[in-house]
């Protein structure tokens, strides 16, 4: 009897712990996706910040190096950023390391290391991009997703495959899909799509969207043409409004959008024309001072670009990039391009002039 007890017992004290992290997800998820202020963003920060200097031991360790502590910080301008480099080098999770955890790599050369990203739950990544992409384009469901992803589609553990894969699955249009060497069957569904005046978005690495440009494959109204990823190595680099005004007379359409996001992140900004990022609620940027990396700057100059990605809960929210760029007085995000001698990155940002 007293056995039985011990087991009724030990089982109580499992399913109670269960209970616990499952309500502790569901406020996490609350505290992320439920924003709607500057101050809820300020207060969600803070307290995930807190979250992660006490369970993330890299990210820790990288505060204690700058003598800063989780009771010290009081504003979202003195959380310290972790370099994006140390996704390289590092294991980055806050909180239990799941040996089931998603694992996101970086394209990269033979000469460079990829970033790794541990997602420990895939279900926070997709909420992420599911309401972000409905924030800026509405329900998925009234688009057809064509998805034209060399260089992508060829390597594992894209979060930028896996990411399209899912928005041609809930658009569930019947020509939705990837497109890698099957040029003509995309020319064959763009042309059936304009006959039918299809909503659709043609989401491409750069190089492969200009390929497709040199065809005379006109859009219409009806299409979103939205760049992502680079050159590749493949074609010369442009300035970013180079690229978009050869896309543009290519395709005879008059704006290009783009995606910014990046394997470190689990939410992505849109730009919707002329070059201005808008990031959902739970994501926002700093710029960092060039010469004073600790430094934020409030003048709308150019410095480091500086993200904050609640939505990394479970890895690292505060991370500062290798991309340069400004905001705007409307707080948009205008890139600039990167740091000398950084790695050429796969959303590869051409510099533009000051």
């Amino acid at each position: 009897m007293v056995a039985k007890n011990r087991i009724n017992q030990k089982s109580i004290h499992k399913f109670t712990k269960l209970i616990q992290q499952t309500q502790t997800l569901t406020n996490w998820q609350d505290l992320i996706f439920n924003i709607n202020s500057e101050n809820d963003f300020q207060h969600s920060a803070l307290k995930i910040f807190a979250f992660q200097y006490k369970n993330n031991p890299v990210y820790r360790k990288w505060c204690d190096l700058l003598n800063i502590t989780s009771s010290g910080v009081k504003s979202v301008h003195e959380i310290p950023f972790l370099p994006i480099n140390f996704f390289k080098h590092h294991k980055i999770i806050s909180g239990h390391d799941s040996d089931k955890a998603t694992l996101f790599a970086s394209s990269s050369t033979t000469s460079q290391i990829p970033s790794r990203h541990f997602v420990s739950d895939i279900k926070i990544y997709e909420k992420s991009f599911l309401e972000g992409f409905k924030k800026v384009y509405g329900e998925i469901d009234q688009y057809c997703i064509l998805a034209l992803l060399p260089g992508y589609l060829e390597r594992k553990n894209s979060s930028l495959v896996y990411m399209c894969n899912r928005l041609i699955n809930d658009s569930k249009h019947p020509l939705s899909g990837f497109f890698l060497n099957n040029v003509d069957a995309l020319i064959d569904n763009i042309t059936e799509l304009k006959k039918k005046k299809q909503k659709t978005i043609l989401v491409g690495v750069s190089y492969a969207l200009m390929d497709l440009a040199d065809k005379e494959i006109h859009l219409d109204e009806n299409f979103i043409a939205m760049e992502t990823g680079g050159m590749k190595g493949t074609r010369k680099e442009l300035l970013k409004s180079e690229l978009h005004e050869y896309l543009k007379k290519g395709f005879d359409i008059k704006t290009i959008h783009s995606e910014y996001g990046m394997t470190e992140l689990l939410s992505q900004a849109y730009s919707i024309g002329e070059g201005k990022f808008i990031a959902p609620p739970w994501m926002s940027f700093l710029i960092r001072d060039i010469t004073d990396p600790l430094t934020i700057r409030s003048d709308h100059k150019t410095g480091g670009i500086n993200v904050i990605d609640l939505a990394n809960i479970n890895s690292c929210s505060f991370i500062a990039t290798q991309d340069l760029g400004r905001l705007d007085n409307n707080n948009q995000l205008e890139l600039m391009g990167r740091y000398d001698n950084s790695d050429i990155r796969g959303c590869n940002l051409m510099i533009e002039p000051n």
